[in-house]
């Protein structure tokens, strides 16, 4: 069975290139444009890893890790996707569960794939 991965970010392009590139490496992928769709998307399903995206507007990132960790849901794979390297902003998303970050502007698809691998091993 495919790895389910969600990935909740605003901007429509990036969503529409992980998602096609993730799911030609045959995982099962879905993808909201906010916070607010993320976190039902994740209270009623189980993801393998969730790519969340830092900076949206309604629910940023950090708010998404603040509503699991009030609700007391335990998600283990979750990964911030940013353009800027902001230090305490990382800090911030680690405290509240995220394990690691990519950033975006950095990355080129085969070098996602092979993150996604990492986290997923």
């Amino acid at each position: 069975m495919a790895q389910k991965i969600l990935i909740i970010d605003d901007d429509q392009y990036i969503r529409e290139l992980y998602v096609e590139v993730l799911t030609d490496e045959k995982y099962d992928v879905d993808s909201t444009q906010d916070g607010i769709e993320g976190v039902e998307k994740i209270m009623k399903n189980k993801y393998d890893l969730i790519l969340l995206d830092i900076m949206m507007p309604r629910l940023d990132g950090l708010g998404v890790l603040q509503k699991l960790h009030d609700k007391k849901h335990s998600v283990r794979n979750i990964v911030l996707l940013t353009n800027l390297s902001h230090g305490p902003v990382i800090d911030e998303g680690t405290k509240l569960g995220a394990v690691g970050y990519l950033i975006k502007a950095d990355i080129t698809p085969d070098q996602l794939v092979e993150k996604v691998k990492e986290y997923l091993k």
